[in-house]
C-alpha cells in the first residue's frame, strides 16, 4: 500500500512539472501578431497551428493526470486514517487528570512525594 502511495505521489510530481513546462512553452494570445509579420511559425514541426493544438492537448492530459493523482492520494490518506483509529480526535472524550489528594502520599500507598514547586537552583546550591 505504501509503494502504491509513493508511486502515485511520483506521478503527481512529474505531471505537475510537465504542466509547468508546457504552460511556459506555449505562446500567449499576443504571439499570433508576431507570426503575421514573418516569425516563421508556419515552418515549424507541427505547422502554423499544430503546435498550439499539441501543447494544449498535452497540457490537458497532464492536468487530468495531476487531478486524478490528487484524488487518489486523498483517497489513500482517508483510508489510512480510518484504519489507524476508529474515531476522530474530536470524538474522543477529554481525559481529566484526577485531583491531587490533600494529604499527599498518604492517599496512595507506595507513591513518591513530589514537591508542589520545584526547587530553585540557588536553593540547591545553598544546600550543598
Amino acid at each position: 500500500m505504501q509503494f502504491f502511495a509513493n508511486l502515485v505521489l511520483v506521478v503527481q510530481l512529474l505531471s505537475a512539472l510537465a504542466i509547468i513546462g508546457l504552460v511556459l512553452v506555449q505562446h500567449g494570445k499576443g504571439a499570433d501578431m508576431g507570426a503575421s509579420f514573418g516569425s516563421g511559425a508556419s515552418g515549424s514541426l507541427f505547422g502554423a497551428t499544430g503546435s498550439a493544438n499539441f501543447l494544449s492537448r498535452s497540457t490537458a492530459v497532464a492536468a487530468t493526470l495531476f487531478f486524478g493523482c490528487t484524488l487518489g492520494l486523498a483517497f489513500l490518506a482517508n483510508g489510512r486514517s480510518a484504519t489507524s483509529s476508529a474515531d476522530s480526535v474530536l470524538d474522543r472524550a477529554a481525559v481529566v487528570a484526577p485531583a491531587p489528594a490533600a494529604s499527599g502520599a498518604a492517599a496512595i500507598p507506595g507513591a513518591a512525594v513530589v514537591p508542589a514547586t520545584p526547587a530553585s537552583p540557588a536553593a540547591s546550591a545553598a544546600a550543598k
